[in-house]
């Protein structure tokens, strides 16, 4: 699954550390958020929905952060302004990120990679894949946890786009939602105390 041609994105590569999680509370939080095998049915047909509408899908969110200076801060450089750079590299491994969702398997590797980029939204990590030094030190995490309800509100028109049913439509909203509430609960554990998460 890994694509070079992405800086940075470095999924099933040996650079991306063990997610602490074992394979045994992986699965329960996976049954914690409802993700079953029709889920992900649901998401790879969400795959499909979305494949050649991906550049729309990251002008809604990117035009919904560059909206908020209090999120778009997150994107500075050192001079507390947006950095092109940052953002253009960000976009990229973002499009990525939502054929990952997708085409995931929710194995090892995958697990790895969301620890992975946890830590990029932390101060161990935050920039430095893009070599940027930031004003922002971190993105903090409630606004990493908020950005649950962008992210699943605004998919919906775009899963809406290909003629599929209404059922099927909700189908893949609800494993999209499953998906993301999975994916952002791993983001958070390099935010928190081990015996806490």
């Amino acid at each position: 699954m890994n694509t070079p041609a992405i800086p940075g994105y470095t999924l099933g590569t040996s650079t991306v550390a063990r997610s602490p999680l074992s394979d045994e509370e992986f699965a329960l939080l996976k049954q914690t958020v409802l993700l079953g095998e029709d889920d992900v049915r649901a998401l790879r047909m969400a795959g499909e929905v979305l494949d050649d509408q991906i550049e729309a899908v990251l002008d809604v969110w990117y035009g919904f952060v560059g909206a908020h200076p209090h999120l778009v801060f997150y994107f500075s450089g050192a001079d507390g302004k947006p950095n092109m750079d940052y953002l253009g590299g960000v976009r990229r491994r973002f499009g990525q990120w939502i054929r990952d969702t997708c085409a995931a398997n929710y194995d090892r590797a995958w697990l790895d990679y969301q620890y992975e980029i946890g830590l990029r939204h932390t101060s161990a990590k935050k920039g430095k894949t893009d070599g940027i030094a930031s004003a922002a030190q971190q993105i903090n995490l409630r606004y990493l946890i908020a950005f649950i309800v962008p992210i699943t509100a605004t998919i919906k028109p775009f899963l809406a786009n290909k003629g599929h049913s209404a059922a099927e439509v909700e189908a893949m909203h609800t494993a999209w939602f499953k998906s993301i509430t999975l994916q952002i609960t791993l983001w958070s554990e390099p935010y928190i105390a081990p015996s806490a998460f």
